[in-house]
């Protein structure tokens, strides 16, 4: 009964964690961002520009967890990452300085990767460790689960000033900080489980590696665009005015179940069938409001969108930690480096795009396009590197 409930606490923590770091430090800007525009004087071509700057915290962060090896340390960084995440979302309410927004989406970034893929490798450490299957859905589940939350927070509270809603994202994530710190175990960085087995990394070949990055390169050009710009998208049509946050609620209830259920998917097909029929799904969900801009279209969109982006995290890093059982984040780090770099520059391309042509279609196509590219690349993963797809289903 105690270690059930220990490994309760231990997903539990990573749920809080993801719901503070993700959904309330990095995504809350989304919805903000139609708040912004009306309250405080946002820019379409600045709002591009703040996410960009957003990512390029998040390159840091991942850069960070692919160097740092010593689990203590990481352990630290994760840490630090829940207080970072707390005081960047009071910063945004606290000043209507572009300079002090950019700083605060900045370290943002990087609180949302110490959450996210410094948070995932302890987490997945410890589950190994402890002979538990190495499926990331619960915990992938707060991101979902928390953007549904900041959507509810959003609406019920849609009276109160643009500050405001950002000062209480901040007491609301300063609570959820307490459980992600307290239940999650100090590391143990023996080389063995806690019932003997010794644990090995398992390297998967130079081709497999970069292919992969391949195919998480497209997966950030897929997923930046909705991302930042979901509701922006929404709001920009006039007959949608005011559904952007339905939008965004939807796309949060899509996306909390979603990690479990393509776990289970990953068991029944293998991993890489589950990735393939993820980036499929995906490109179709991305390009929908540029085919149909009704609200069915963009709730559809939300919908298969918000299923699909936290699956495609959730099988690539849980994959990463079956090659590195003793240090995940190390490869999940390298593996968001390339899924980060597309982060930096689609943002800003599509901010002027959308300020010269007042739309975000020709971005949305853009987005659709690469992960169609990264679904062929997956084919020929198939194709060329059967040998570590069998070492990668072996150790599931």
């Amino acid at each position: 009964m105690e270690r059930s409930s220990s490994r309760f606490k231990v997903l539990a923590s990573g749920v809080f964690c993801l719901v503070l770091t993700m959904s309330i430090a990095r995504f809350a800007y989304t919805p903000m961002i139609p708040v912004m525009f009306e309250q405080a004087g946002l820019s379409k071509v600045l709002a591009g520009w703040l996410a960009t700057i957003n990512y390029i915290g998040y390159m840091l962060g991942a850069l960070t967890a692919t160097l740092v090896g010593n689990l203590v340390v990481k352990d630290r960084i994760y840490r630090a990452g829940l207080l970072l995440a707390i005081i960047t979302t009071l910063m945004m309410g606290l000043s209507e300085n572009p300079w002090v927004w950019a700083v605060s989406r900045f370290i943002a970034g990087f609180s949302s990767a110490a959450g996210l893929l410094i948070g995932a490798g302890l987490m997945l450490n410890w589950l190994i460790r402890h002979q538990h299957r190495s499926e990331m859905g619960i915990h992938f589940a707060g991101i979902g689960l928390g953007i549904v939350l900041v959507a509810l927070l959003l609406e019920r509270f849609s009276g109160l000033s643009w500050s405001d809603q950002w000062l209480l994202l901040a007491g609301i994530g300063a609570v959820f900080a307490v459980p992600a710190w307290r239940w999650l175990p100090a590391p143990d960085s023996k080389g063995v489980s806690q019932a003997g087995r010794h644990l090995d990394d398992r390297p998967p070949s130079k081709l497999f590696l970069k292919l992969m990055l391949v195919v998480y390169f497209c997966g950030g050009f897929g997923f930046v665009i909705s991302a930042t710009y979901i509701v922006a998208i929404v709001e920009s049509q006039p007959a949608l005015k005011g559904q952007g946050e339905i939008a965004f609620l939807l796309l949060g209830l899509s996306a909390a179940p979603a990690c479990i259920i393509w776990d289970l998917i990953s068991r029944k097909t293998g991993v890489l069938n589950a990735l393939l029929l993820a980036y499929f799904i995906h490109a179709i969900g991305i390009v929908l409001p540029a085919i149909n801009g009704t609200l069915l279209f963009a709730l559809l969109s939300a919908s298969l969108y918000g299923f699909t982006f936290v699956g495609i995290v959730s099988i690539v890093l849980t994959m990463a930690g079956r090659f590195y059982p003793t240090k995940p984040a190390k490869l999940m780090g390298m593996l968001t480096m390339s899924y980060g770099i597309p982060q930096i520059v689609a943002p800003t391309i599509a901010g002027y795009l959308a300020g010269s042509t007042g739309h975000y279609n020709a971005s949305l196509l853009m987005a659709s396009s690469f992960v169609l590219l990264g679904f062929f690349v997956i084919l020929s993963i198939k194709k060329w590197a059967a040998a570590d797809i069998l070492l990668l289903e072996k150790s599931a």
